[in-house]
């Protein structure tokens, strides 16, 4: 019996001490555009070799990303509608928002142009030729930075969509992957952002129609989210992401990250 008590006192130690090394990863809520990208499977398993910190990918869209953040359901977040993250640090629910990476959108569209849109600069013109042709579109309609992007190119064009928006007009309440194969089944017009773009395989008749604009800009930003407000946060292991992210070897990591030789996202850190 002694021997068999000592052996199960030594079991429940080894797992004790296992327990934290068990433990050693963070959850980061972040857009489906760096998942189906592509560019977490290239960056994560980079920096857990070098940290051995794993990290636990949630991906929705930025608005849900937030939501989660708000909730401390996250550790932290990488998103792209930098209105909404400035607004979320400022309310308490986020330490400081960095700069990491851009691309940009591209308006996509059915190669037959039935707006007449194809090879122009002006994405807001693009738009109201759209609507005025009641040429199929397709929105994410899911709070996403994209979802985001798009209403505000809406407004740039001078179009109510949430008025004007008919049978045309088709939410999916998806994230950019099924919304891209949504388009392609209905040959449609959609905003994407290039990086799942260029890793979309489901093609169809679309191309891109208008790129270019500087009001395509799509800028990406990382916040570690508040262990003041929501103590369970792991902080230390948190900003350790973070600080990889914005480092020189982070951002290499990201700038080195290609399909078919085309780089995907701009590391701008500190820019």
């Amino acid at each position: 019996m002694g021997l068999i008590r000592a052996a199960l006192a030594a079991l429940a130690l080894a797992l004790a001490s296992a327990a934290p090394a068990q433990e050693r990863f963070i959850t980061v809520a972040s857009t489906t555009s760096t998942e189906q990208s592509g560019l977490f499977k290239h960056l994560l398993p980079i920096f857990t070799a070098k940290t051995g910190i794993a990290v636990r990918v949630v991906a929705v869209g930025t608005g849900q990303a937030l939501d989660i953040g708000r909730r401390g359901d996250a550790d932290v977040l990488l998103v792209h509608a930098k209105p909404l993250e400035e607004k979320f640090v400022a309310a308490g629910y986020g330490v400081k928002r960095h700069d990491v990476m851009y691309n940009d959108f591209v308006l996509i569209g059915p190669k037959s142009d039935p707006a007449h849109v194809a090879g122009a600069r002006d994405v807001a013109a693009a738009f109201r030729k759209i609507q005025e042709a009641q040429a199929p579109f397709v929105s994410r309609g899911d709070r996403s930075g994209t979802h985001f992007a798009e209403l505000e190119i809406w407004k740039l064009a001078g179009i109510d969509i949430a008025r004007e928006k008919g049978a045309w007009y088709r939410d999916t309440g998806q994230g950019m992957g099924p919304a891209l194969n949504t388009a392609a089944a209905m040959n449609a017009y959609i905003l994407a952002d290039r990086g799942t773009w260029l890793s979309f395989k489901n093609r169809g008749d679309l191309a891109i129609a208008v790129q270019g604009d500087p009001r395509l800009f799509n800028q990406y930003g990382v916040m570690l989210v508040s262990p003041t407000r929501h103590p369970h946060v792991k902080a230390a292991m948190g900003q350790a992401f973070i600080d990889w992210l914005i480092s020189p070897q982070g951002q290499q990591a990201i700038a080195d990250y290609r399909i078919n030789g085309e780089q995907l996202f701009f590391a701008n850190a500190g820019s």
